[in-house]
């Protein structure tokens, strides 16, 4: 089976699977994107969009505009490379479709489904507590969902990495839409012994507990300004304890920007709250063998998030058996189940918040069968070879009989 990946960025959640069928199964794979990077024994071709949205575009649909300028650059790429011909198309629905490879290839498409928009009771209008979205804001939400609305059209089949994920979609697509998570390598994932004292040239002091926060971005959607209260009260009230906190100063989810007046969300806070930032330390974005020590080195481990998109630093987390507590989102509680492989508090309750982690911290080893459970749950259902697994087994079914008809140009 020759199956065809398409994503703006490389390898991003297909280079596990290709990587896997090329290497352990034998197939053939080519992955088109708009930027490069290899993977031994993947085949790749670049598509470059030669324009986009301007000025003058309407703001609720310049994400379509764009994406139909990324989609017909991966037509006209695709159209240079007769040598490729596949007999799958997996595609992410993002910002590059595969609605247009049709007009190229008779072959099945399976496409991944990452977020789905809505405007009420969603990761739009869940913080209530900061300045609403404009009018227009809301509308571009509902515009954004255009392309997707096009690809769970055209697609054979379709997968999200989550229930939560999967539920956004509109009900009559997702009976095309399983769940399937990416996959969690739980062999590098997983609890270190004595993990190193010294984290990004910060010391940790002897005796001291450690609280951490990872996300991509400082933002209000995965709760940056929650977490920071939370852990100002916690210093406050033990003097042994240093806060780690991993991630870009930056604001990759959600409209922070419209309100911030130029200012990244984390100093548009911290303008506004007086911090002892002595034992809160900011350490940027660590390697990934860094952050398995910063995980293994948390007595407990703060994850907030609106109803959006699960972070992967979560399912890390867990797998390497740290102690999370997380705030009771859909996206959150169906991962962690309060009082059995972690903790769960009301998204805006930081007197709880403060009560949970410092009961934590009293006593980290009392919740140590907590931690087994977290490292247990990954485990049982989202390790990297079951997930790659179950991948295998839809692009089989959709895939049925391809290797004896393979793709070819109407």
């Amino acid at each position: 089976m020759h199956v065809l990946f398409v994503h703006q960025n490389f390898p991003a959640q297909f280079g596990q699977i290709a990587n896997h069928l090329v290497h352990r199964h034998g197939g053939q794979c080519t992955f088109a994107s708009c930027h490069g990077g290899e993977i031994d024994g993947v085949g790749r071709v670049l598509y470059q969009p030669q324009s986009g949205a301007r000025a003058e575009t309407n703001f609720c649909s310049r994400t379509f505009e764009n994406q139909v300028w990324h989609s017909t650059a991966l037509f006209d790429a695709l159209r240079q490379r007769p040598d490729v011909q596949p007999d799958l198309i997996v595609g992410h629905s993002g910002m590059v479709s595969t609605l247009y490879l049709r007009e190229l290839y008779d072959v099945p498409i399976i496409n991944y489904f990452e977020f789905f928009y809505r405007t009420h009771n969603s990761d739009i209008d869940f913080r209530s507590d900061l300045p609403p979205c404009d009018a227009p804001t809301l509308l571009r939400a509902r515009t954004r969902n255009a392309m997707l609305l096009l690809d769970l059209e055209n697609c054979d089949a379709g997968y999200a990495p989550t229930a939560f994920q999967q539920s956004q979609l509109p009900a009559e697509f997702r009976p095309k839409v399983r769940t399937i998570f990416d996959g969690i390598d739980t062999d590098f994932w997983k609890p270190v012994g004595n993990p190193s004292r010294r984290i990004g040239g910060v010391e940790i002091p002897p005796g001291h507990r450690v609280l951490t926060y990872v996300s991509r971005g400082m933002e209000s959607m995965r709760g940056f300004d929650i977490f920071m209260q939370i852990a100002d009260r916690v210093c406050q009230t033990r003097s042994d304890v240093t806060v780690l906190v991993v991630g870009e100063d930056r604001i990759v989810y959600g409209g922070d920007a419209r309100f911030t007046g130029g200012k990244t969300f984390k100093q548009w806070f911290l303008d506004r709250h007086r911090i002892d930032l002595s034992r809160i330390h900011f350490l940027g974005r660590v390697r990934p063998s860094e952050l398995v020590q910063v995980f293994s080195l948390s007595d407990v481990h703060l994850y907030l998030t609106v109803p959006f998109t699960l972070s992967w630093s979560l399912f890390n987390a867990m797998s390497c058996g740290t102690l999370a507590i997380g705030s009771a989102t859909a996206p959150v509680q169906e991962l962690i189940e309060d009082g059995r492989n972690g903790l769960l508090v009301d998204f805006f309750a930081i007197d709880r918040w403060v009560e949970r982690v410092l009961e934590v911290l009293e006593d980290p080893s009392a919740f140590d069968p907590l931690r087994r459970s977290a490292r247990q749950t990954i485990l049982d259902a989202y390790t990297l070879p079951k997930c790659l697994d179950k991948m295998l087994d839809l692009y089989r079914e959709v895939g049925v009989g391809v290797d004896a008809n393979p793709g070819t140009r109407p």
